[in-house]
Formats: structure tokens, sequence, C-alpha cells
């Protein structure tokens, strides 16, 4: 009887703990074979010469496969890594190592469902099967109390009927070893300058240091317990960031396992201020189901209503002063200058700037939700799509407002403080643009 060899796609599951196709490959196969592929199309650049993906969200990628690749060494096991297309590159494979079958975990928005879709046709071809797997969300599809087709728009009833009738699965066991067939090339990590993009620059300025893989996921998440912890000891109830999103959006940690961290850190500790976290994970998983059912409403200017938001005649020129930090009121600014140069921004900035683009300047909301798409280094598509639908009034929910922290008017917006003086240090010289 012959050998049954499992070829592993890893997409945005860059991680060996909670990782079921990794873990029910091993279990099903004889050998597994782990592979990634760095697809051109998410490095493309548009007319306007914007890149699909930033240099910081590139370099944390770049980071997070050679963690993955580490890890998968530490366990007898080796990652093949190729750039170009998957749906090419993988039956060839395939084909080499004499694959039975390939996992992956399916994705939810189009750019991702379109390749794999290719793939999976470019698979069928030599009778190969293309076995999608679920492992993006804390609550499993199948869990809900509700089919995808019938899960209320209602942000307040999906987490009332979730939160009483679902439960989250307990975290895939991580494999004890991976056997892998003779790897004759595993291929070089690429470099920035092999994918078009350019080097990031470090900012001085920048609070959060974000390097990619799932050792620095763990390490960041054990950070923020016991920062946690810590400010459990003064009165009253404290909240602390997390900072997990730019691992959770590449798969460096599943949201499961952060649930489950939490949950047992919650116990040991008796701690009260660690529902923020829970409240953004749920926030997270609805956005994936409402992408999941609702699919390409998200990416159009009227959303789910029947028409989309008045504009400026001068949108362009508007856009150009928001996404530069040249808008003239100090907070929206700075906060631009932050994105700018880090790649991240609070999620009370980016309601802010988005709040002022869409409701004060007038602009097309999908204009500042691609800008984001370039710039974040925690950009996921749901997530994304779904927060600025949200905030232009356009979104599947108008009615959630108190589980979402609408940002201030900009009336209300600070003008003056370290976050001002850090990165806008001329922000009281600068001349108020008029929307």
């Amino acid at each position: 009887m012959s050998e049954k060899t499992i070829l592993v796609w890893f997409r945005n599951d860059l991680r060996i703990h909670d990782n079921e196709i990794l873990s029910e490959a091993v279990r099903k196969a004889d050998k597994v074979l782990p592979v990634f592929i760095f697809d051109p199309f998410y490095f493309k650049t548009d007319s306007t010469g914007a890149l699909k993906t930033s240099s910081f969200r590139a370099r944390f990628l770049l980071e997070s496969v050679a963690g993955l690749r580490k890890n998968l060494q530490a366990f007898g096991a080796d990652l093949i890594i190729r750039t170009g297309d998957p749906a090419e590159l993988l039956p060839q494979l395939a084909e080499e190592y004499q694959v039975s079958e390939v996992y992956h975990h399916r994705e939810v928005a189009p750019d991702e469902t379109t390749i794999s879709e290719a793939v999976e046709t470019a698979l069928w071809k030599i009778k190969l099967n293309l076995k999608h797997f679920i492992g993006h969300t804390m609550y499993h599809k199948e869990d809900l109390p509700f089919p995808i087709k019938d899960i209320p728009d209602s942000f307040v009833t999906f987490k009332k009927k979730v939160e009483r009738d679902s439960t989250v699965r307990p975290s895939t066991v991580s494999p004890e070893a991976i056997i892998t067939p003779q790897i004759t090339d595993a291929g070089e990590l690429p470099t920035l300058a092999d994918l078009g993009v350019p080097e990031p620059i470090d900012d001085p300025r920048a609070t959060h240091i974000f390097t990619g893989g799932e050792t620095a996921a763990l390490t960041q998440l054990q950070n923020y317990l016991d920062t946690c912890l810590q400010n459990n000891s003064t009165k009253g109830r404290v909240t602390c960031s997390s900072t997990l999103s730019p691992w959770l959006a590449m798969g460096c940690i599943s949201p499961r396992q952060v649930y489950w961290e939490v949950v047992k850190f919650q116990r040991e500790h008796q701690l009260q201020n660690l529902e923020p976290l829970m409240l953004e994970l749920l926030w997270r998983d609805y956005f994936r189901f409402m992408f999941k059912k609702h699919g390409q409403t998200f990416f159009r200017s009227e959303g789910f209503t029947d028409e989309a938001p008045d504009v400026a005649n001068n949108q362009d020129e508007l856009f150009d002063q928001w996404k530069n930090g040249a808008t003239g009121v100090p907070y929206i600014d700075a906060a631009m200058h932050e994105l700018n140069a880090t790649g991240f921004i609070s999620n009370y900035s980016r309601q802010a700037v988005a709040a002022y683009l869409t409701n004060d300047l007038k602009v097309d909301w999908t204009k500042g939700a691609l800008y984001f798409e370039e710039k974040l280094i925690d950009y996921s598509p749901a997530s994304n799509w779904g927060n600025w639908a949200f905030i232009a009034g356009v979104g599947n929910d108008a009615k959630s407002n108190r589980f979402f922290t609408a940002a201030k008017p900009v009336a209300q917006l600070e003008s003056k403080g370290d976050f001002i003086s850090t990165w806008l240090p001329l922000a009281d010289d600068s001349a108020k643009v008029s929307a």
C-alpha cells in the first residue's frame, strides 16, 4: 500500500498551535507537505502608485513565514516556499511529491475565494481534491445557533444568541511530530525587493513594534495578560489594549487560542478587565460571518442602502488632504501621520479618521477603506470593510452603536496633548482646511 501525502497550503494561518489543517493532515497522512506561496497579486501596484500590500505588512508577512518555517523545522519538518500563481504551483508540487489531497483554510473575501476557486479547478484537472477547513473565527460556523443565511444582521442579536446558545470549541491539539517527504528544494524566502515592495522605514516615535510570527504572537499575548494583571491591582475596571490584531490577521495565533488563554488567566487571577478583548474577538467573528452571508455588498459605495451617501464636489482633493494628514484638524492629522509612518493606529483613531472622512469631508467611504487596505499592518478584509461600512452608515446593522465606540465629533477631539505633539509637532501652526 502506497504512502499517503497531504499538502498543507498555508495562507492566513501561519501557526502550528490550534491549526486544524496541519493537525488533521498529520493524523490522516503518512507524510505532510507544508507549502506557502507568495502570490504576486498581493504585491501589485495600481495606476496611482498605491501598493496592495504596504511595506510594513509585507515585512510582517515575511517575518511570519520565516517564523513558521523555523517552528516547522523544530518538529523535524520544513516549509516549501514559492513565488507565483498558486493555481499553477500547487498542482506542480502535488504531482512532484505524489500528493493525495490538498488542505487549506476557507476564506470569505472575494479576492481570496477567487484564488481558492482557481486552485480547486486546477487541482480537479489532475483529479485531486482541495479540502476546505474553517479556522479563522472564535466560534466555529457549525456551532452557531443558526445557518449562515439566517445569521441576525444586528450585532446585538447576534451577540445575545451566540453567547447564550453556542460554545467555543477547545483548541486543536498540536502534533507531536511532522513527517515530510524528502524535500529536494524548499525554496528561499523572498526579499521585499523580490516582491517589488520598498523597505519600510521605522519611525522612532512608534509606540508599537510588531515582529511577525507565531513565537512573537504568543509572547505578545502573555505580555498583554501580564499587563492586565498589573493594572488590576488598581481600583475599578482597568482596560488594556492587546494589540494582537496583526498576528490575528496573519493567523500567527488563532482567536480560539486567545479566547481560551484569556479564560484560563481570568480563572487563575480572578480578573474582571479582559471583557473588551472578548468583545473585539466577537466583533471580528461577526464581520467575518457577515462577509460570508452578504459578500460583495460590503464593497459598494451604497452598501446595504438604496443610495450612496452624498459626496463633495472636490472629494479627490479632500481625500488627498486626509490621507496626507493635512486637514488642519490636529487629532485627525496626527492619527494619519502615525498610520503613514507605522502602519498602525488605535481602534479609536481608526473610527475618528473614518468618521471625519465620511461625515465631515463627505468623501466616498470606499476610498478610505482602500487606503486602510494598503496601509494597515493588521489588514483583515471583513473587519476593515465591515467597520468602514458601519461608520459610513451603509452597513448591515445600524442599531448596535452601544457596542461600537462611536468617534467623537471634530469639536470634541483633543487638539493638544502628548499624542498631538508627538505626531504633529506643528499642529498649532497648521491652517485649518474647510470641508
